[in-house]
């Protein structure tokens, strides 16, 4: 479960409504007429944006902004680093053995082209071609936030475009101008909240969770070729540790060793 996506909802609305509490009365903003105009409009025209059968997968990455397991650089070097010395003391075939011990799908792809004696470019070019699709299937993730985020302001101008319509029609009428002008002021209220409490930030989020991934497979892509190249482990811990803040960098050979290899 990510903490900080759900943090950061709940205190951009708890300050929110703290907020109109402390300088005006709840139940005036709020207004179902508004609702429906806004949060519906929002919701028919994102679905609009996608087509249906990709709705399905859209949304299972867009859970990755509430739900995500984070991804270790530093476990992630360290286990380039264990392989390296592995491959420099027994062989890159023996890699295929320790494999089974991993839980990266695509660490161990990687391995097993390694293993099967696949070209170094051709590993490449496979693993390079695997991450693009992974970054164009979690960009939908993001454009569908991104999406509502626009359409969101756009239908809360409806609304007051409506409000105001309804009060200029029957504006010979006193009574009727508070309530239209209401709709017409929350709607767009409505729509610009929904846009910058919640769909930006979600977009946001998961374009971090998707550079964070690409990152870490990146460094699996080189640490890989510099195995199957022959460089020393040395040299490899060096060459990752760039990818990283040096704030951030350890011993990572040391650490390798101290896990048994």
């Amino acid at each position: 479960m990510d903490i900080s996506s759900i943090l950061g909802l709940i205190l951009g609305i708890t300050f929110m409504f703290w907020g109109i509490y402390e300088s005006g009365d709840l139940s005036a903003y709020w207004n179902i007429t508004s609702i429906i105009i806004t949060l519906g409009g929002t919701i028919a025209s994102t679905l609009t944006s996608f087509p249906m059968k990709d709705i399905g997968n859209v949304l299972k990455v867009a859970k990755n902004a509430f739900v995500h397991t984070e991804i270790s650089l530093d476990k992630v070097i360290t286990d380039i680093i264990t392989l390296a010395n592995l491959a420099r003391k027994e062989g890159l075939l023996s890699l295929e053995e320790y494999a089974d011990n991993l839980g990266d799908d695509f660490l161990i792809k990687g391995i097993m082209l390694i293993v099967d004696g696949t070209e170094p470019e051709l590993v490449r070019n496979i693993m390079e071609t695997e991450l693009l699709y992974l970054e164009e299937r979690h960009a939908k993730g993001q454009k569908l936030f991104e999406t509502a985020a626009k359409f969101a302001p756009a239908f809360g101008m409806i609304g007051t475009l409506i409000g105001l319509i309804n009060m200029l029609r029957t504006v010979d009428d006193p009574s009727t101008i508070g309530p239209n002008m209401s709709v017409a002021l929350v709607t767009t209220f409505y729509g610009v909240v929904l846009a910058n409490v919640i769909f930006m930030p979600l977009a946001k989020k998961l374009k971090s969770r998707n550079d964070e991934e690409i990152l870490a497979k990146e460094l699996i892509v080189e640490g890989l070729l510099s195995i199957q190249a022959g460089e020393n482990p040395r040299i490899i811990e060096e060459k990752l540790k760039t990818f990283i803040p040096p704030s951030m960098r350890k011993n990572y050979r040391e650490q390798a060793e101290r896990e048994g290899i």
